[in-house]
């Protein structure tokens, strides 16, 4: 696996990397995945408490969505990273509204903050990239220089 190639890509790394972690908490112990979002956890789960299956389902779906992110990484699929920020921001104001309206305990709110913040972070280290990719110095210079040309499999 290789290192994130810039600013975006670090952001994107890191929050793929704790999904996937997250993930696997979940899938292992999944008592600690529900007191680590505020979640009670009963000593014996009634009929018809479906907590447990979908705990399973969704931390299976935080597994594999950490791992998209990781390739997302691998590759610098750069449209990934945008598309990233517009669906976390509406998982950000989606997660926020579930807390104002008490279908969801207060530390919820911890994981809508993390997707907005989220997203903040990947969006400022794309505008970063963009400014620091006008400003590099390193481009051609005269008429002999030749430009890099780009891996048949890059992503655009």
């Amino acid at each position: 696996m290789r290192l994130p190639r810039s600013g975006a890509g670090w952001t994107i790394a890191v929050f793929g990397l704790l999904a996937l972690l997250l993930g696997a908490l979940g899938l292992i112990w999944p008592e600690t995945q529900l007191r680590l979002l505020g979640f009670e956890v009963p000593a014996e789960r009634a009929p018809g408490d479906y907590t447990g299956t979908f705990l399973t389902a969704s931390s299976m779906a935080s597994f594999n969505m950490g791992v998209y992110y990781l390739l997302a990484v691998a590759t610098e699929w750069r449209p990934f990273y945008r598309f990233t920020v517009w669906f976390r921001l509406v998982t950000f104001t989606v997660f926020t509204i579930a807390v104002l309206s008490d279908v969801a305990p207060g530390r919820f709110f911890g994981v809508a903050a993390w997707e907005g913040l989220g997203a903040l972070a990947t969006a400022a280290g794309l505008w970063w990239d963009a400014r620091r990719a006008t400003a590099d110095p390193a481009g051609p210079v005269g008429p002999g220089d030749s430009v890099p040309t780009p891996a048949s499999d890059a992503a655009r």
